[in-house]
């Protein structure tokens, strides 16, 4: 059940039927989520029905028994839904009075209606096989109105407690931050960012059914790009940190790692604004009107006009096309916009204002006149206008699309970002101050582009998805920036190299979001289809599930998508507790951690692959790509690696990890160890081989058709085993450090020893 607060007062209609006889049900209460109404249009229609049929006063013996079914059919409904709403009431102390009036008013309502729709309390059958009908109509709709008002009460102070939960979700999420943030070992930051990562996933749980739900396709819009920028921003917040506690005292780094936790404490707010349905003063998608929705404003002022009927007033008409035309300046003053698209602009807003003033002296005419032929003018003075804004805003289509198609094209090799990379590693400042200022100007190019693209988005949504982008690039090309700056000053830092990688590989997504975009606003344009901006949500729904090769009766829903969304997250953060563990060891080259890295990586790429990224295409990719990585048995394992022609899409095997590699590392280890620790160590790593076998067991299963429910099995799979790969990894470097003391102390005492001697 999701919606949003009682509202103190009356709202907007929650649910509204009419039926024959005229009458409306109104339960004073708004709706703002599926999940509500979806619940309430079943009784509303049986309602309907009863009402319906006690508008004749006559009815037969089979009709009868009919509406006293539905009579019972209702009552039996609110009994059931009464049980739910009680249980849900024990549960939560601060509204089960509330929650229980309303059940008690619900439960009252749907007796009442049994007992005015039971047959055996009206008069016997006449003479002609009718019965007359005596009671009170008006009983039944109060009743009616009653157990409608009640039921929308119980759902929607339920629904407060979905909130509740977003709410207390988003407070742990904000306190683990703050610690987060203050941390200032590198053992304490891996503990806390392992419970940050899990209270993430329970977040991004609770908020994606929550955006799914939501009715206001606006909202969903702002609450998708929100919890976009805590998705990436998790990622974003772990290197930035570890690179200030690598290097406490660099400048650059702390900027860097600011204004991540800005970022995502900004979201986090927003995300709660929208669940709570906050109307913050703030709470704007901009300072003004975009150009598309100036124009649909202005059209339907003109018919206002037109019509007498709003009494529009031509003053208001010429200001709304001046508030339009001063937008049309974000383009024809943009550095970007061509000679050619600029003079057509300008002719065209030129065009359209000489329009709009003909259509007020045809109108004030028409008032006059009052005439066949005056009207016949108006008619033709509104098509004229309505000519001359469709021109306008097609040509800055056109502009606005081909200035972001030539960027997305000219900037696709990342040249910049590239060299920025490079110029890190080498420690050259100059270079780096050269590279920034043209990321700079990108980064410029690309904000103006994003501004251009949201006046002819054509949604509203989609021009949240442009504000996002447009914000976004702002604030990556000044961390990409930052970040490159902490590199040239540790050129030998790998943390400070991961970290700039990380912000790089944000700008590329973004950059591939911006393509879709624009294949959205296109289509939007041409027709296509209407709002969308799946894309950006999370969890996102995987971009693969049109080549899961599933036949339409294994179509994943929405539902199994999330879960899939979920898995992958929880993957992309096990990857960076490992990762986290794999820091602590000193030596590189350690087989444990070599091979661990490999690990981290692989999971990080199913992350991906869920996410509709990365070098993983296709389902098939993924099944051999596990079968390489995961193989337990070595024979199985070399008869795979000599086939070449199974393949991933985007690298051969060379690439790919082997677990069975890293389980002989922890073998080859255990043997330096005593026997208590060597069997603890061996018993851990046990656990590994059965999830191996497992594993095997599935990639090797045809499930025809469930493709989608083979790849749920396999990433559910390797969630376990990155599980028990992070503990190990944990372990092993306790060992480690243990043996590495006893040696100590045994070389230490053998030294006393021998100054003794």
């Amino acid at each position: 059940m999701a919606a949003s607060t009682v509202p103190g007062g009356g709202g907007a209609g929650a649910v509204h039927s009419s039926n024959a006889s005229g009458l409306a049900f109104d339960s004073g209460l708004e709706i703002r989520t599926r999940s509500v109404e979806q619940t309430l249009l079943p009784l509303v229609s049986q309602i309907t029905t009863l009402i319906n049929h006690k508008d004749n006063t006559k009815k037969s013996d089979k009709t009868l028994q009919a509406i006293q079914r539905v009579g019972q059919a209702v009552n039996l409904a609110v009994g059931r839904f009464v049980k739910v709403g009680e249980a849900i009431a024990n549960e939560n102390w601060d509204l089960k009075e509330e929650i229980n009036i309303a059940c008690i008013e619900a439960k009252q309502a749907g007796e009442t209606i049994a007992s005015l729709t039971d047959v055996t309390k009206w008069n016997h059958l006449e003479s002609d096989g009718q019965v007359t009908i005596l009671t009170d109509k008006t009983g039944v709709v109060q009743a009616a109105r009653l157990l409608l008002s009640s039921v929308t009460k119980v759902l929607l102070l339920a629904d407060q407690v979905v909130i509740k939960q977003i709410v207390t979700s988003r407070n742990k999420v904000l306190a683990t931050m703050e610690r987060l943030e203050r941390v200032n070992s590198f053992q304490e930051f891996v503990q806390i960012f392992s419970q940050f990562g899990n209270e993430m996933v329970e977040f991004a749980y609770l908020t994606g059914d929550r955006q799914n739900d939501l009715k206001d396709e606006k909202k969903k819009a702002r609450m998708a790009v929100a919890r976009a920028v805590l998705e990436k921003g998790t990622m974003m917040l772990l290197t930035a940190s570890k690179t200030c506690l690598r290097h406490p005292s660099c400048e650059s780094a702390h900027k860097n790692k600011e204004g991540v936790f800005d970022r995502m404490r900004a979201a986090l707010e927003k995300v709660i604004e929208i669940a709570t349905d906050c109307r913050l003063n703030r709470e704007t998608d901009s300072s003004s009107v975009s150009i598309f929705t100036g124009i649909k404003e202005l059209k339907l002022n003109m018919e206002a006009l037109r019509e007498n009927v709003y009494f529009e007033s031509k003053e208001n008409l010429s200001a709304a096309l001046e508030v339009i035309l001063e937008r049309v300046e974000d383009f024809t003053d943009s550095a970007y916009t061509s000679h050619e698209h600029r003079e057509r602009i300008l002719e065209l807003s030129a065009q359209a204002r000489t329009e709009v003033q003909q259509f007020i002296s045809v109108w004030m005419q028409a008032q006059s006149r009052k005439t066949k032929s005056a009207a016949e003018e108006l008619e033709l003075s509104v098509l004229k206008v309505s000519h001359s804004l469709d021109e306008l805003r097609k040509e800055l289509h056109c502009t606005a699309m081909q200035l972001a198609a030539d960027l997305l094209k000219f900037h696709a090799d990342h040249v910049v970002l590239n060299a920025l990379k490079v110029t890190g590693v080498e420690g050259n400042l100059e270079a780096l101050a050269e590279y920034a200022c043209k990321l700079s100007e990108q980064k410029e190019q690309l904000v103006e582009t994003c501004r251009l693209l949201r006046h002819v988005s054509g949604t509203e949504p989609l021009e949240i998805t442009c504000m996002h982008a447009e914000e976004t690039f702002q604030v990556t090309g000044q961390q990409i920036i930052s970040a490159a700056e902490t590199l040239t000053l540790h050129p030998s830092s790998k943390i400070a190299k991961e970290n700039l990688d990380v912000f790089c590989e944000a700008w590329e997504s973004q950059i591939s979001d911006l393509a879709t975009l624009l294949r959205d606003i296109s289509d939007v344009f041409e027709g296509r289809r209407g709002e969308k901006y799946d894309h950006l949500s999370l969890p996102k729904p995987m971009k693969n599930n049109a080549n899961l090769k599933s036949v339409k009766s294994d179509k994943p829903d929405s539902e199994e998508q999330a879960k899939i969304a979920k898995l992958g997250l929880k993957l992309g953060l096990l990857s960076s507790d490992a990762d986290c563990e794999i820091e602590k060891w000193e030596d590189d080259d350690n087989e444990i951690v070599r091979h661990g890295r490999n690990m981290s990586r692989m999971a990080y790429s199913l992350y991906l692959f869920t996410r509709g990224e990365g070098p993983l295409k296709t389902s098939q990719d993924l099944i051999h790509f596990l079968e390489v990585s995961f193989i337990f048995t070595s024979t199985r394992r070399d008869r795979i690696l000599k086939d070449k022609k199974r393949k991933v899409t985007g690298g051969g095997w060379k690439d790919s990890v082997r677990l069975l590699e890293l389980l002989q590392a922890y073998s080859l280890f255990s043997k330096q160890l005593k026997d208590d620790d060597k069997l603890m160590l061996l018993l851990e790593i046990n656990k590994l081989i059965p999830l191996c076998h497992q594993l095997q067991t599935i990639t090797k299963t045809s499930l025809q058709s469930k493709v989608f429910l083979k790849v749920d099995k396999c990433v559910t799979k390797i969630k376990s085993m990155m599980t028990l790969v992070v503990q190990l990894l944990s372990l092993c470097y306790k060992l480690l450090k243990k043996m590495e003391n006893n040696r100590w102390v045994s070389a230490t005492n053998k030294d006393a020893m021998d100054g003794q001697t």
